[in-house]
């Protein structure tokens, strides 16, 4: 009986892993992101695949210089985990955090002029399609909470962002 129970149980295994399809991550993707979270616009978006399956770390780069009198620049790493729908669709979700930095020289509504730096937290869900072509386009939401000494940045900020990235 025992037998005939294992021998049923790698039958079932082993026709579920034959039928399942293997999704694959490139293995580097590079790019832009194109959101308004926190002021930032866009980033330069870097996405290198793990050795774990379906799993990679997402790096991005955000900067923003208004004017002589306001800058800012932002780098968030995230650790993400990908799933396939179907196809060459995925979703996938992530956590990782951020640090930034600040100067705003503006005077205004009687706020003086303010510099400092700024840790975050980030949560990240999204869907994704990659072409036959080596091009990824993705639609993500980025939650992330901010603390800083400068007020700008201290705050929850969802950031919902369209990134276009070529894989290699």
């Amino acid at each position: 009986m025992k037998k005939l129970f294992l021998l049923a149980a790698l039958s079932i295994g082993a026709a579920f892993f034959t039928g399942a399809k293997a999704q694959e991550i490139s293995d580097n993707a590079i790019g832009l992101r194109l959101g308004g979270g926190g002021g930032f616009g866009a980033e330069v978006s870097y996405q290198r695949a793990l050795g774990m399956e379906n799993n990679r770390l997402e790096v991005d780069l955000g900067w923003r210089n208004d004017s002589d009198q306001f800058s800012a620049f932002k780098v968030v790493g995230l650790y993400q985990w990908v799933w396939n729908i179907e196809g060459d669709f995925n979703w996938y979700a992530g956590a990782g955090a951020g640090i930034g930095g600040v100067s705003d020289e503006r005077d205004y509504e009687g706020v003086e002029a303010d510099e400092g730096a700024f840790f975050a937290i980030a949560g990240d869900v999204g869907i994704e399609y990659n072409f036959d072509i080596p091009l990824m386009v993705s639609l993500d939401l980025r939650p992330e909470i901010s603390l800083s000494s400068y007020d700008y940045f201290d705050d929850f900020t969802p950031d919902i962002a369209v990134s276009v990235r070529y894989q290699f």
